[in-house]
């Protein structure tokens, strides 16, 4: 039983409000043929709409056997649809691509009914309404009134309860409509069948039951249905379930529809297409050029690191300044009436020491490691490194036999390295350069000594601890024979683009003999032009020479009075560490060159090491003989045996005289020249 209970429902466009129903109440039996007549605007469509959950009421209530719709859901309307409703239009709506077998299926389909039994059905209801010849055909093989039956046909194949049927001769001839109203009263012997027509002779034969509609009321019942309210139980609401369709069928049913129509599918998809990969390709070479940015950025931070040093000072005052002292840029505000001193070269002097700063570099580590730093945003891929600036000597035989050490200085002679015969060579013009740089040197407590070679560089490590060597570099270096060094005892030479080391390098390794070298040096001290060399050696010449490594902690040797001595000038005692077994045996395992266009070749130095050997030799030093009696004794330096902290002058005076006793020649010169300028 069906219950319409005082159905309002109105239009409102802007301030119109358009009343399409007033007060609707109406009862209709589960079987009966109900035709609603009425003229146009009555309201007809309106309530046929509210009926079949089509359209919604503004209030009142439409109660289904009992059940209240006034708290339905969408998908409640849609399951009532589905179920109990079936649907005759004056349009038909057919699918024209789908024959209408498949056209009467689709409604069972959506109601998850298997296809065996969808088909069975489907041919049932074709031949209940007298197409079972023509199930094959398509809609546009049918007449008008052949249609409408399969749309009837459609709206029975799920047994609805009640079917609507709205204007459904109104496209039909004569003789069609009395055969579609023939066949709706045969249908209205078992269930509601609701039709509303304008053909008021068409509803007084066939229909049981008219009701007349005007300006959104009934004004008319034929043979009203009276209910005692009093005894009829309470409307509730109930949950109608869901209609259901298969996710195979959904797609069956849309390829159907693309097969159907293949140009325009075709030619959408193209259409498609080309946005599709317009949008792929600006996000590729947006993806390309953000990436190439990345990769730019970070070959140029790997090639100019951030470095802090413990100490610095602002070296662009003092070139500020020298540029303008070497320009006569700048002056004085005196008179020119008698002669005045030139204090630019204090001046300069002065700014370089005032301006030196000590880095808190133990605080800074602290602040680096901190995962919660914000500092870790900006941090790249490469991490962060730690490189400390370890003191070691490295030494070797030429081939014949000298010993030559990697600083530059054989032991057997006088000869140095081309660098150091340069400064000689200048240093014998005194200027105040030579004052700053002892300057500098007191200053910082930064001096030449037991300094590594100045050809050895580190090489920058991983991101893991294991990673001895970053991709960083291994991308921007060519190995032209051996390997990568892979331990702590293993290096690596270092090429130019032309596979060329320096000269200099090559005697401070011990592959160019001291002899040939010191002639060069001679040569060039005597003013001689010196033609271009071509020196060449062999991969195997160059992998075959062997190294030794000999930390400064092991330079130092106790002596009977407790202090220690350095033996890193003497031939014979670093023969001595060499033979005995101290020296840490060097292997050359591999040459390596820039690739062509390296954007980051920045291994620093003709010899590579890994931080396999920094943290060797910083382990080896921490626990060496002389680091551990310094620390046993805090208060006096077992260099010298001079004091941390004198206690009175005469002290002072002593240590002063020991601390320059134990000068070399050239310090205690150096030292002299930079009293002497203080004190002018």
């Amino acid at each position: 039983m069906l219950q319409i209970k005082d159905i309002h429902k109105q239009y409102k466009t802007g301030d119109f409000v358009q009343k399409a129903l007033d007060g609707v109440t109406l009862n209709l039996r589960d079987n009966e043929f109900v035709a609603i007549l009425g003229p146009s605007g009555s309201g007809k469509t309106t309530l046929l709409n509210i009926i079949g959950g089509l359209d919604r009421y503004d209030s009142g209530d439409l109660v289904i056997n009992g059940t209240s719709t006034k708290q339905y859901r969408d998908r409640d309307w849609d399951s009532y649809r589905n179920h109990t409703i079936g649907f005759v239009f004056q349009s038909y709506n057919l699918i024209p691509h789908q024959s209408i077998l498949a056209n009467v299926e689709l409604a069972l389909t959506i109601s998850g009914i298997p296809r065996s039994q969808r088909r069975q059905r489907a041919r049932r209801a074709l031949a209940q309404v007298g197409l079972g010849a023509h199930v094959h055909k398509k809609p546009n093989q049918l007449s008008g009134g052949q249609m409408q039956r399969v749309a009837i046909a459609r709206a029975l194949v799920n047994d609805p309860d009640i079917v609507l049927a709205d204007e459904p001769t109104g496209a039909l001839d004569s003789d069609t409509s009395v055969q579609i109203m023939e066949l709706l009263k045969e249908v209205a012997k078992d269930r509601l069948v609701v039709m509303v027509t304008h053909n008021p002779d068409l509803a007084d034969q066939y229909a049981t039951r008219i009701v007349n509609l005007r300006d959104g009321r009934i004004i008319d019942d034929s043979d009203p249905y009276i209910i005692d309210e009093s005894e009829a139980a309470p409307a509730v609401h109930r949950t109608m379930g869901k209609a259901s369709m298969s996710f195979g069928t959904a797609v069956a049913l849309s390829f159907n529809n693309l097969k159907t129509k293949l140009a325009r599918t075709i030619l959408t998809s193209f259409a498609g297409s080309i946005g599709i990969i317009g949008i792929a390709l600006i996000l590729s070479v947006s993806t390309g050029v953000n990436n190439y940015i990345t990769a730019i950025q970070r070959d140029t931070m790997t090639a100019y690191p951030i470095s802090i040093d413990a100490k610095s000072w602002d070296l662009q005052s003092l070139l500020e300044e020298s540029a303008a002292n070497a320009n006569g840029e700048r002056t004085k505000d005196h008179k020119h009436d008698a002669v005045y001193a030139d204090d630019s070269s204090f001046t300069q002097a002065s700014t370089l020491t005032s301006s030196i700063a000590e880095n808190n570099l133990t605080a800074f580590k602290q602040y680096l490691d901190d995962p919660d730093s914000e500092i870790q945003q900006y941090v790249g891929s490469n991490g962060i490194h730690y490189s400390y600036d370890v003191k070691f000597s490295v030494i070797s035989r030429d081939p014949n036999g000298t010993l030559v050490n990697a600083d530059g200085v054989d032991f057997g002679d006088d000869t140095g390295s081309m660098s150091s015969m340069m400064a000689t060579k200048s240093g014998s013009m005194s200027s105040m350069s030579d004052v700053t740089a002892m300057q500098m040197s007191m200053v910082t407590g930064e001096t030449d000594e037991n300094a590594a070679p100045s050809s050895f560089g580190e090489i920058m490590p991983g991101e893991s601890d294991s990673e001895l060597i970053s991709p960083v570099v291994t991308d921007n270096y060519k190995v032209v024979s051996g390997t990568w060094p892979a331990a702590q005892d293993e290096v690596v030479l270092v090429a130019d683009q032309n596979n060329e080391i320096p000269l200099s390098t090559l005697y401070e390794l011990g592959l160019l003999p001291a002899s040939d070298y010191d002639d060069l040096m001679k040569r060039l001290d005597d003013g001689e032009k010196i033609d271009e060399q071509t020196i060449r050696l062999d991969y195997d010449q160059v992998l075959n020479q062997q190294l030794y490594l000999i930390p400064a902690c092991d330079q130092y040797v106790r002596g009977d009075d407790g202090l220690y001595s350095y033996v890193g000038d003497d031939a014979e005692r670093m023969a001595e560490l060499v033979d005995n077994g101290t020296a840490m045996p060097l292997k050359i395992v591999g040459v390596v060159r820039p690739v062509e266009d390296a954007d980051a070749a920045n291994i620093d130095g003709s010899v590579g090491y890994t931080h396999a050997l920094t943290d060797y030799l910083i382990d080896h030093t921490n626990q060496s003989a002389v680091v551990a009696d310094q620390q046993a004794d805090q208060t006096r330096n077992v260099l010298n045996g001079m004091t941390f902290s004198p206690s009175d002058d005469a002290t002072k005076v002593a240590d002063a005289r020991t601390y320059v006793a134990g000068l070399g020649v050239t310090q205690k010169a150096q030292l002299a020249a930079a009293l002497a300028a203080q004190a002018a």
